[in-house]
């Protein structure tokens, strides 16, 4: 299966599933297969989303967020059978967001260390590192994006696919996911339109 495109190796790893083999040997090598492309998800996503868990205290790495999402993913299809590649892309794009989130909610809960030196002004109570109630007005206003915008909007924006690669995942045309994405746009616009600078 390894000469394939990742999307024909997935689908055929998919349609295994369905037999009657045992699904964990088919589970971990999907996953082995799809590696390359988890790997890209996961930089994209970090880099151009979550940037901020990148630097300390987190220090997050693309290879250590890769293992928690395939860790997530292994026990999450453990009940989950996707049945095509966009179900399989879906779950792994819901699975990075949980993990991203996840750490980024765990950062904003920690208390702030502070040194104390009588003879020198206090540090600020905030290091930045919280996600800003416009961030979490971003997030929310994305989650609530209807189903078929939001997928696009995550296969584009977030994992960092060609709208020709979010295409052949969604089995739609590339004026399709074109039409989608200028909806989840547009709907976006409306809802955070004050968060737009002067």
């Amino acid at each position: 299966m390894s000469a394939e495109p990742t999307t024909a190796a997935v689908q055929s790893y998919l349609n295994a599933l369905a037999g009657d083999q045992p699904a964990e040997p088919i589970v971990r090598a999907l996953l082995d297969r799809s590696v390359r492309r988890l790997q890209l998800l996961c930089t994209n996503l970090l880099y151009r989303k979550y940037r901020r868990l990148t630097l300390p205290p987190v220090n997050l790495q693309p290879e250590e967020m890769l293992n928690a999402v395939v860790e997530r993913l292994l026990k999450a299809m453990r009940s989950v059978r996707p049945q095509t590649v966009r179900q399989f892309f879906a779950l792994v794009h819901q699975h990075m967001r949980w993990e991203l989130n996840d750490v980024a909610r765990r950062l904003d809960e920690q208390p702030i260390a502070v040194e104390v030196c009588e003879d020198v002004m206090p540090a600020p109570a905030s290091s930045g590192s919280v996600l800003s109630p416009d961030g979490r007005r971003i997030l929310e206003a994305i989650d609530n994006l209807p189903e078929d915008e939001r997928e696009v909007f995550g296969l584009v924006h977030i994992q960092g696919l060609t709208q020709g690669e979010a295409a052949e995942v969604l089995g739609v045309s590339v004026r399709t996911v074109q039409r989608r994405l200028t909806r989840s746009l547009v709907l976006l616009t409306d809802q955070l339109d004050d968060l737009r600078p002067n």
